[in-house]
């Protein structure tokens, strides 16, 4: 099986973060975790999980975690 190119990365500005968990909700292919350490202000903020495992999509860059986001705290990138 061919490795599957990633398409996407995300930003995701851990202090301006305050966890709600929107994106995790709504990326297709949970890209997206709540980190296990607490950011200045005391949330978890949200965590990009980078490098997908085998068998796992990586993310399409498809954008719909920053559309979600209260907070304005997701950047979105495109491979070209």
């Amino acid at each position: 099986m061919a490795e599957q190119k990633v398409k996407g990365k995300i930003v995701i500005d851990t202090e301006r973060c305050k966890g709600c968990g929107l994106c995790v909700e709504v990326c297709p292919n949970q890209r997206i975790e709540i980190a296990d350490t607490l950011n200045k202000k005391g949330y978890y903020p949200g965590r990009f999980k980078e490098n997908p495992k085998k068998g796992e999509k990586g993310c399409t860059g498809c954008a719909q975690c920053a559309l979600v986001c209260p907070e304005v705290a997701i950047e979105v990138y495109r491979a070209k």
